[in-house]
């Protein structure tokens, strides 16, 4: 489903290398680091119930109003990603106070757990996120995720979303199909299989100085791609004996998402070089599931600017105000 009033990008900024690269770096960038600075973060340990712990910044809004929104960073990302300051910043400023979350093994969390973290385990961080609700008192709250963290968000919505009581998931740019994202990423502009392989490597380098009983270093070494990271880490340190089996585990096509109980809201776009649009399609039609896509955005991207403010921000919030004017909700203070 197309929304012709959504976004529209600049003539100047159709590329969609260009808006995914703005996504993170350049300006965005440096506003992000500039916001890190002012923002009081609570640094926190979410326990799930098989005691994983995973990491969380925490933020509290100046003028609070009673509801909570949790972010997920992307694969390879974390709280600290230019994306999710940005856009805690921005919700912030509304009154929401903000949960900005890292998945096992990302950001500084190498240490906490020693089993590897893979794109399967949205069990572990529904239950951290079910910890911290319970222990905390808010009248509204909203899930919201991008790329990988889309992925997880729209799982966790699907399967546990009424347990945590979430008023909606927002779910922007997640893979669909993680073989064809796969694909996309082996086939399409050589930069991006470079950093993630790059950015997974170190990663697993990291774990590896925590727990050297892993003892996965000979192996690591002789890894020069994805593929070969997938090949090497998905038959040892997951459930999975193989690499198709590992990526339909966490695919949303069909009626994976067919348990959503609460509004959930899938944002891409047309042009995104990492992820397939099409495979939106596979999707079955769920009810509770609102699909919007753009003609441009890149990954995740969706500049507004050269000073590389995204559009999605205001839409997340565009949303979660929507959904809290449903239920009746008035800001006060």
């Amino acid at each position: 489903m197309t929304h012709e009033h959504g976004y529209r990008a600049p003539r100047h900024l159709r590329n969609a290398h260009l808006q995914t690269v703005l996504n993170s770096q350049g300006p965005r960038k440096l506003r992000a680091r500039y916001l890190s600075k002012r923002l009081e973060s609570e640094k926190l340990i979410l326990q799930a119930d098989d005691g994983t712990r995973l990491l969380a910044e925490f933020d509290r809004a100046a003028n609070g109003c009673s509801v909570l929104v949790i972010l997920l960073h992307g694969w390879e990302g974390c709280s600290r990603s230019s994306y999710m300051v940005t856009t805690a910043a921005s919700l912030l400023a509304q009154g929401f106070d903000v949960l900005r979350v890292n998945l096992r093994d990302h950001g500084d969390s190498h240490h906490l757990n020693r089993e590897l973290f893979n794109s399967t385990r949205s069990p572990e961080v529904a239950s951290a996120l079910l910890e911290f609700v319970d222990n905390h008192t808010y009248d509204h709250v909203f899930l919201a995720g991008f790329s990988l963290g889309a992925s997880f968000a729209l799982r966790i919505a699907a399967d546990s979303g009424s347990g945590i009581g979430l008023d909606a998931s927002i779910a922007v740019c997640p893979p669909t199909d993680p073989a064809r994202a796969m694909d996309a990423l082996n086939n399409g502009f050589f930069a991006y299989e470079r950093y993630f392989f790059r950015r997974w490597y170190r990663s697993l380098q990291y774990k590896l100085q925590h727990f050297p009983d892993l003892d996965y270093g000979a192996e690591l070494v002789t890894a020069k791609s994805l593929d070969d990271l997938n090949r090497i880490f998905i038959p040892r340190h997951t459930v999975y004996s193989n690499v198709d089996d590992y990526f339909a585990a966490y695919a949303l096509v069909g009626d994976r998402l067919s348990a959503m109980a609460m509004p959930a809201y899938l944002i891409a776009a047309e042009d995104d070089p990492i992820i397939p649009v099409d495979d939106l399609k596979r999707i079955d039609p769920v009810e509770n599931l609102q699909v919007e896509t753009y003609r441009h955005g890149g990954h995740c991207g969706f500049i507004e600017n050269l000073a590389a403010h995204s559009w999605v921000e205001g839409r997340i919030i565009q949303i979660i105000q929507a959904q809290l004017s449903k239920v009746g909700f008035r800001k006060t203070g």
